[in-house]
């Protein structure tokens, strides 16, 4: 069973997040939310679930969160969008996620292509995105968010690429607080994109992501790459020189080689 509620509260976003459906536990956020899309739920309109039994991640896997620990949320989008650009939006959404995250624990937050969101060279947040097209337009994306806030402890195959807010900051945070301020950071910077272009989101990204001449491996399937990143191109696609050659990737499991700690940006 779910409630909905109205969190407008002060700091509160006024539009991602005016309907919020609440539930205890749920097969996934990202499913109720695409059936709301369909529904023609407005535009902002937040699932949120203190647990997942079916929690999706990136390429099938599935995303595990201790309930009541953490945040797990999708947002329904319906951007006035190309479908070639669709991949832009998960490079916005972790701009969102970052500058939220490091506005309220005060660390540097960095991402990695393409949408995981790293403390210290680990793994703390993802994002995977769910849409719909037609007339080569997005109809509506569903935006699901996986945060470890207060999580400190992971299953073994996880606890040396994986943290959390509270392992990393050593101190708990407070979810609600967390919140509240990644949808307002969300829809500030969908709104600003929306107006100029989400291309513009590209040196905003790269500025949280020290990646371009970086040596990487991509596992795509059975397949792998091997290759030096040269950039984004401008539907947000990796572009990889490999082979002696350059080629746009816009999917895949990315390693960076010997990645160091984060470096302050400018």
């Amino acid at each position: 069973m779910s409630t909905t509620r109205e969190p407008r509260r002060e700091g509160s976003s006024p539009r991602f997040g005016s309907k919020v459906y609440t539930f205890q536990t749920i097969d996934s956020t990202n499913n109720c939310a695409r059936v709301l899309a369909g529904c023609w739920a407005e535009e902002g309109t937040v699932v949120i679930a203190e647990e997942q039994t079916a929690g999706k991640g990136r390429l099938g896997r599935t995303w595990l969160a201790t309930p009541g620990e953490n945040l797990t949320f999708s947002i329904i989008l319906r951007p006035d969008l190309p479908s070639e650009e669709m991949n832009l939006l998960p490079l916005f959404v972790a701009v969102g996620i970052a500058a939220a995250v490091e506005s309220v624990i005060s660390m540097k937050v960095q991402c990695k292509w393409p949408n995981d969101l790293l403390l210290n060279g680990k793994k703390f947040a993802g994002v995977l995105m769910e849409g719909a097209v037609s007339n080569n337009a997005v109809d509506f994306v569903v935006v699901g968010i996986g945060i470890n806030v207060n999580q400190t402890l992971f299953p073994p195959e996880l606890a040396g690429r994986a943290t959390s807010l509270r392992l990393a900051t050593g101190a708990p945070i407070d979810r609600d607080t967390l919140f509240r301020a990644i949808l307002l950071s969300l829809e500030t910077e969908y709104d600003a994109l929306s107006a100029s272009g989400f291309h513009q989101v590209l040196p905003r990204w790269l500025s949280y992501a020290p990646i371009v001449g970086r040596q990487v491996t991509i596992a795509q399937g059975g397949s792998v790459l091997h290759g030096t990143v040269k950039g984004i191109s401008k539907h947000g696609g990796l572009i990889l020189e490999t082979g002696g050659e350059q080629r746009v990737v816009f999917a895949g499991d990315v390693t960076i080689l010997n990645m160091e700690p984060y470096a302050a940006r400018n």
